[in-house]
């Protein structure tokens, strides 16, 4: 039995306030996501990014609140047109071991008010898993590189 693709593609957008070349940038920067990984934290946990922005090239990243609760994720750059679009081949292991390997499309195209940034995520083992994504997992990520933009890109 195969599983329909609607059922295990996510799409979210959100548009954010920078041109597609400064969100372009906190999206691919390590020391720029360093700082907003973290943003809205009380209390800042282990963020450790390591980005080659090449095609080919992989962005590894380990965060979490502490070094017992870490998450790992390795991304190839199958496709990078800075600062329109990025295809990444995305594993991701839990705390727990569980793995996940999924395709990650991000576009950045210009907006009356900033960049309209849309991610299409696919390759989720069940819907249950790609809803988490978007409530959680993209809706997080959006809300920190928003605050990151608005913040004047500095520390806050």
């Amino acid at each position: 039995m195969t599983q329909n693709i609607e059922t295990t593609q996510l799409r979210t957008s959100r548009v954010l306030p920078a041109s597609p070349e400064k969100v372009f940038d906190a999206y691919t920067d390590a020391e720029k996501q360093k700082i907003w990984f973290n943003i809205l934290n009380e209390k800042p946990g282990i963020v450790e990014i390591d980005i080659d922005l090449r095609v080919g090239g992989r962005q590894t990243a380990v965060w979490g609140p502490d070094s017992d609760t870490l998450f790992r994720e390795t991304q190839t750059f199958l496709v990078i047109d800075r600062p329109h679009r990025l295809v990444t081949e995305s594993t991701g292991i839990s705390p727990d071991g569980m793995t996940m390997t999924t395709t990650i499309e991000v576009t950045f195209e210009e907006h009356d008010d900033g960049t309209l940034l849309t991610v299409v995520q696919t390759g989720f083992p069940a819907p249950e898993m790609r809803d988490f994504f978007v409530q959680e997992v993209w809706a997080g990520a959006l809300d920190r590189i928003e605050a990151y933009l608005r913040s004047g890109e500095r520390r806050p």
